[in-house]
């Protein structure tokens, strides 16, 4: 190809150069300002090809192409595209061209991409591996006591944002609460409640550091009775996870088997009547005597002490001279029935006498004593159980009671010597029982016969 030839091919590019200059020039003066330029037709220098200086793009990439092709990179009408590395954003023109006065059509730079800050989450922080710029990792942790919820990390993408949502940290660990140890105690003597104290339990959380400790049961300090008392505690954190704990307090009351009272007597018994070192005193009813020791104590062993006592009859005086000195003896104590009859073959005496033996037992569970008066003087005959009376005594008791010798007759003496009651037909022990149990006898008797009514059979 000659010189000639060339020339028209530069000047052609220079033709198409200039056209394409002026018609991106309005597109160019928005991004790319300029100062006021002379413009020059230059001088072709075929000497040296390189008509715009190299392009250098920091952090980016200059990727060029030439009319002449190859190595000319900077020659007029040469094209260049511009780009910049990755976690940078180009700022300028994607693509450039090499003009006639000697410069670029426009120019761009690479400025570093950054997400933004991201804000520290409630009771958690988090690292990032890069700071805020593109590919850094920012991983999440949260304080102890809490659990993520949510991304554990994200990362800061090419476009300048944030992947995945920020996430938070719960409270899902519930408050340490520990209660004491359950114990058993023993009453002392005499005592039925224990008085029993403990520390009160302190709660831990690792996220809340003032909480309530909630109790249900007795508190310390407090006096215990016998059995099993359950004491629990709990405790709530702002999360609202529970915590509770619970523990016994075992209160033993130590008893002897229960004393049984005596036939014809009673029990008067301290604290609540068998329990360690409870006192119980044996006391018999009027009419009788008691035999043994007066008192018996519940041992820690679970034993009474000594021996149990009985009532027995008391001793009645038969050899006094009157029938008031006879009389002294039961008053208040018991009562009498008092059998008259004419002779021991009277009919009525003797189905009467085989009634009163089979009520014997029965009659004395009621304190009634029988005095027997028989016959007529002077071979009358007064007596109580085996035992004779006088018969200065016979003859009183007929004055004193109205009793006639002529025919069978009972009178019945509460335990004052009042008169009460007269039969002069036989009777039988249940109607005997009956009168004596709904006009007789006190409440408390009362009572005392229904424990001992098993007694006579």
């Amino acid at each position: 190809m000659n010189k000639l030839t060339i020339l028209f091919v530069e000047l052609s590019i220079i033709y198409q150069t200039l056209g394409a200059y002026t018609e991106g020039s309005a597109s160019y003066t928005n991004e790319v300002v300029h100062e006021d330029e002379t413009y020059y037709t230059p001088q072709l220098d075929y000497k040296h090809p390189q008509w715009c200086y190299a392009l250098k793009l920091s952090h980016g990439e200059v990727s060029c192409s030439s009319p002449r092709g190859g190595y000319h990179r900077g020659s007029l009408g040469t094209r260049c595209l511009l780009s910049c590395d990755r976690g940078y954003k180009r700022l300028g023109q994607s693509s450039v061209l090499c003009m006639p006065n000697r410069r670029w059509s426009g120019s761009a730079v690479c400025r570093k991409i950054r997400c933004h800050v991201l804000p520290l989450i409630d009771h958690g922080m988090y690292s990032c591996t890069r700071g805020f710029l593109v590919d850094s990792r920012c991983d999440y942790t949260c304080y102890e006591g809490y659990q993520i919820e949510g991304d554990r990390y994200r990362m800061c993408q090419e476009e300048g944002t944030w992947s995945g949502t920020e996430p938070t940290c719960t409270d899902y660990d519930p408050p340490k609460l520990k209660c004491p140890l359950s114990r058993v105690k023993v009453a002392e003597p005499g005592k039925l409640t224990v008085m029993v104290s403990w520390e009160r339990p302190v709660a831990k959380d690792t996220a809340d550091r003032a909480l309530q400790v909630l109790r249900s049961g007795p508190e310390s300090g407090s006096d215990f009775s016998e059995g099993i008392h359950i004491i629990r505690y709990k405790v709530s954190d702002q999360a609202r996870n529970t915590a509770t704990c619970k523990f016994t307090v075992q209160v033993e009351v130590r008893r002897c088997p229960k004393l049984k009272p005596p036939v014809h007597g009673y029990l008067i018994c301290s604290s609540d009547g068998n329990n360690y070192g409870a006192v119980c005193e044996y006391h018999c009813d009027p009419g009788f005597e008691r035999t043994g020791f007066a008192t018996r104590v519940c041992q820690l062993n679970r034993n009474w002490s000594d021996e149990a006592a009985q009532c027995v009859s008391m001793a009645i005086k038969t050899d006094v001279r009157s029938a008031g000195a006879l009389l002294d003896q039961f008053y208040e104590k018991r009562r009498l029935l008092v059998v008259s009859t004419p002779d021991n073959a009277n009919q009525k005496y003797r189905l009467q006498n085989i009634m009163l033996q089979k009520a014997e037992c029965g009659l004395d569970l009621r304190h009634v004593t029988v005095i027997e008066l028989l016959g007529t003087p002077p071979r009358e005959v007064g007596r109580i159980k085996e035992q004779r009376l006088e018969p200065e005594v016979i003859e009183g008791l007929r004055q004193a009671l109205h009793i006639s010798t002529a025919y069978f007759t009972m009178v019945l003496l509460d335990e004052y010597g009042v008169d009460r009651e007269r039969f002069v037909n036989p009777t039988t022990s249940d109607e005997l029982y009956t009168y004596v149990e709904e006009y007789l006898l006190t409440e408390e008797e009362l009572e005392r016969l229904e424990m001992n009514r098993e007694f006579c059979d």
